[in-house]
């Protein structure tokens, strides 16, 4: 049995259009997002053993604000360019090639990748994670190469706008 942590990165800024894709920051909104969601998952008391972060400046922010706030250590933050996708076959490929050695990970990636990959392994029929989403997976598997359709259950899902004080 695995744990998969899949994280959307949070909402960015166009403010500055001489930048690259790769080299957009937060803008106010996503970094408050990303602190808001780190403490969020603090609350759940979910540990991960590493975290894999797409290289773009985003995704490396809204994962160093939330490690910050839910308590992970950043030594256990791998930047991978192969998780600059927007295509969960790509970040499926990555997945598949990891160590069985770790048992719950956390992936910080790009829509459509995030959403179409909780999709895929849960069969569930999420339409869109909003920026600073999160999806936590608990997949029936004993090694990373066997991700398959339909390993994995949704334990967990929750976004900024989501109040997680109302119940349903």
């Amino acid at each position: 049995m695995k744990t998969l942590l899949l994280i959307r990165h949070a909402k960015s800024s166009w403010k500055e259009p001489s930048l690259t894709d790769l080299q957009r920051p937060l803008k106010k909104r996503g970094i408050r997002n990303a602190s808001e969601m780190g403490e969020r998952l603090a609350k759940l008391d979910h540990r991960v053993e590493r975290i894999f972060t797409s290289p773009a400046r985003r995704a490396m922010q809204t994962i160093e604000l939330m490690a910050e706030c839910a308590g992970f250590n950043s030594d256990m933050i791998e930047v991978c360019p192969d998780l600059y996708s927007f295509d969960y076959d790509d970040v499926m490929l990555y997945l598949r090639k990891l160590d069985a050695q770790w048992q719950s990970i956390a992936v910080v990636g790009h829509n459509p990748a995030i959403t179409d990959l909780v999709n895929f392994l849960a069969l569930d029929h999420i339409t869109n994670i909003p920026t600073c989403g999160v999806a936590q997976l608990e997949l029936d598997i004993a090694s990373w190469n066997a991700l398959k359709a339909g390993c994995g259950k949704l334990l967990h899902y929750d976004f900024p706008k989501n109040d997680p004080d109302v119940e349903d």
